[in-house]
């Protein structure tokens, strides 16, 4: 089998820490769903490109510096952080086949996303349009890495 050139994808070296970093953040994520976005650790001051008018007075307008907690940022950062790690970088063998199968598995994780996504949209309404929209910023990369790996894992276990 020959080599792929895939300029796009990290040395294996960083695939560990991408796993690291993904599932802490998937695993903080759920904590911080489930217990309802209340986290006030980490108020800090931040850089607000647009800020609405909140209940605690401040005025609406553009690139205001207001305080907030930073948590939902760091664990949505991790998430994306680790999964583009996990994602994208080179498989210890990366060949044609490994290629085809990353992009089946983008292209199929996009469709699949889509069709979440209108069905969202056709039937799903309120604060919980919200929280799903809120999952949907991840869903792609998470579809993604879980097609990949399970036919990777189903080739694998085939040729054996």
């Amino acid at each position: 089998m020959s080599i792929m050139r895939t300029n796009y994808l990290l040395p294996h070296k960083y695939k560990t820490i991408g796993w690291i970093l993904f599932v802490l953040g998937l695993i903080s994520g759920i904590i911080l769903f489930i217990g309802d976005y209340e986290i006030d650790i980490l108020q800090v001051k931040v850089l607000s490109i647009f800020n609405e008018e909140s209940l605690f007075g401040e005025k609406p307008g553009f690139f205001k510096i207001i305080k907030n907690s930073i948590v939902d940022e760091l664990i949505a950062l991790t998430i994306i952080i680790g999964g583009l790690l996990v994602g994208f970088t080179k498989e210890k063998v990366e060949d044609e086949f490994i290629y085809r199968l990353r992009t089946d598995s983008l292209v199929w994780a996009l469709l699949f996303n889509c069709f979440v996504l209108i069905l969202t949209i056709l039937f799903v309404y309120n604060f919980t349009f919200l929280h799903v929209m809120i999952f949907n910023m991840f869903t792609p990369l998470v579809f993604f890495i879980i097609r990949f790996n399970f036919l990777k894992f189903k080739s694998d276990s085939h040729e054996e």
